[in-house]
């Protein structure tokens, strides 16, 4: 887009590129988000930024009517591989705040400086003003849903003083951490946990999203309660300080999802926040894919039923990895199975229960060593998830959210005994790949025979094959045949 463009969208109150873009506006010294409901800027008076961070390094405060800060992040990050994308990946992941810039810098393979470098030319804004926007959202959060003293929220959102706490807030909401704060002063930091909407671009089908969550849960880790329709997904969370429960809701209010964490240490809210959004795929696109998968004849049907069916991602990759060896040559029930299994013998016991989630997900460090004998599964299958685990655990495959996918599909075939199908599994889900095809799946060619297209048609679904693969796993559990279907 050009500015010009950008304007338009801002005139017309688009939001499909909330998140893509921010407007700042000269004469008053605020951003917003492009649908903005207050009154469109004359066009000289508008600045565009790629980033809030650029923004607020500019010297503009976030609106306070749009709070521009609170939109979904730009699906830009999701669908790109390069440095640029990976590195935005790993800042919401917290890597920054934890590790600092040259840990950024070292999981990506560059220099500190090339960083900086890159980020600064494509977002207007550094590794450092990047994570100080992340930070001042989580402590707004904070501020907002927790009766924390004010000091503590400083630590647990991440700065390292106090003053450079209020500095922060004062430069990007032009307020107090007490006026923040507002005048009901959040709610006690107990046993109810932090409540947080998590927002999202567009049409949502949140109703196959828990469908397709709700049949893999594992027991101990994962459960899905409630009716169709008023369902809540709740599951343990092993977090960089800690653990969390989460619970996120099927529904909540137009471009958002309930959810509530219940942290044993705040300093993850951030992180887990991030965590569930991969998990939810809230950060795509949906115009996008659909203007591209509902313009195909056979697919176009299916994609108007389930108008925003995201791609499940994962909270963690290693744990994705784990499942997806699990799951080999045996149905989803099966799969299950063989975790609970799995969670039961290995998984870090909760201090106290939450509903029926006990246990966290075993790490890749418990079973690298264990005998894995309570699985009952075939010999050559443990071996190769021992392999596995070995391989994660030594850092020989890595899985964080900035890893290099095709790096890491290549790593994981030349591990014994896994082979395409597991390691596009893991491309597309454990690091978000928008873009993977899985011709092997016993799902996928139903549905494909349904359609009646063949493997080779899904050259024409690119950059979207990932939720290509959704609906026609979707048309494969339900036998729904399109009007392409011939013969």
């Amino acid at each position: 887009m050009d500015d010009d463009s950008r304007y338009e969208a801002v005139h017309s109150r688009d939001e499909r590129f909330d998140g893509v873009f921010f407007t700042a506006v000269l004469t008053t010294g605020i951003y917003c988000r492009p649908s903005c409901p207050a009154r469109t800027p004359k066009r000289e008076n508008v600045r565009f930024y790629r980033s809030a961070a650029a923004a607020q390094a500019a010297g503009y405060r976030a609106c306070r009517r749009c709070r521009p800060d609170t939109v979904p992040g730009s699906a830009e990050w999701d669908v790109r591989a390069d440095a640029v994308g990976r590195a935005m990946r790993l800042i919401g992941d917290g890597v920054v705040d934890r590790e600092g810039v040259s840990g950024l810098a070292r999981r990506l393979g560059y220099s500190a400086r090339q960083v900086q470098r890159q980020l600064t030319a494509e977002l207007g804004a550094g590794p450092v003003a990047l994570a100080r926007c992340r930070r001042a959202q989580t402590a707004r959060i904070l501020l907002r849903t927790t009766g924390l003293p004010i000091t503590e929220v400083a630590f647990a959102a991440g700065f390292a003083s106090v003053r450079q706490f209020n500095e922060t807030i004062r430069e990007v909401y032009d307020l107090t951490p007490t006026e923040v704060r507002g005048a009901s002063g959040g709610t006690p930091a107990d046993a109810e946990g932090v409540s947080l909407r998590l927002a999202h671009r567009g049409p949502y089908a949140a109703g196959p999203v828990f469908d397709f969550l709700a049949r893999r849960a594992i027991a101990g880790v994962e459960e899905v309660v409630g009716e169709p329709g008023a369902r809540c997904y709740r599951r343990t969370l092993a977090l960089p300080y800690g653990h969390a429960v989460a619970e996120v809701g099927e529904y909540g209010g137009p471009g958002w999802l309930p959810c509530r964490l219940v942290l044993s240490d705040l300093r993850d809210l951030g992180c887990a926040v991030q965590r569930l959004r991969r998990l939810f795929d809230l950060d795509a696109d949906p115009y996008a894919v659909t203007e591209r998968l509902g313009a195909d004849a056979r697919l176009g049907p299916l994609v108007r039923e389930a108008e925003g069916l995201r791609s499940p991602g994962a909270v963690d990759g290693q744990e994705l990895a784990v499942r997806a060896v699990l799951g080999q040559q045996v149905t989803v029930a099966a799969a299950r199975t063989l975790a609970g299994r799995l969670v039961a013998a290995y998984g870090k016991p909760l201090p106290h229960a939450s509903g029926g989630l006990t246990r966290l997900f075993p790490a890749a460090e418990a079973l690298a060593e264990a005998p894995l004998a309570e699985l009952g599964m075939p010999a050559a299958r443990r071996e190769c998830l021992r392999t596995l685990t070995t391989a994660l655990a030594d850092g020989a495959v890595v899985l964080d959210p900035g890893a290099d996918r095709e790096q890491v599909e290549r790593e994981l075939i030349n591990l014994r005994g896994i082979g395409p199908w597991t390691a596009g599994y893991v491309r597309m889900r454990a690091l978000g790949d928008p873009d993977v095809f899985l011709p092997g799946d016993v799902g996928v060619r139903q549905g494909l025979a349904l359609l009646g297209a063949t493997a080779a048609d899904a050259g024409d679904w690119r950059p979207w094959r990932s939720y290509a693969l959704h609906h026609l796993w979707r048309a494969a559990a339900t036998g729904t045949r399109t009007a392409g279907r011939t013969g």
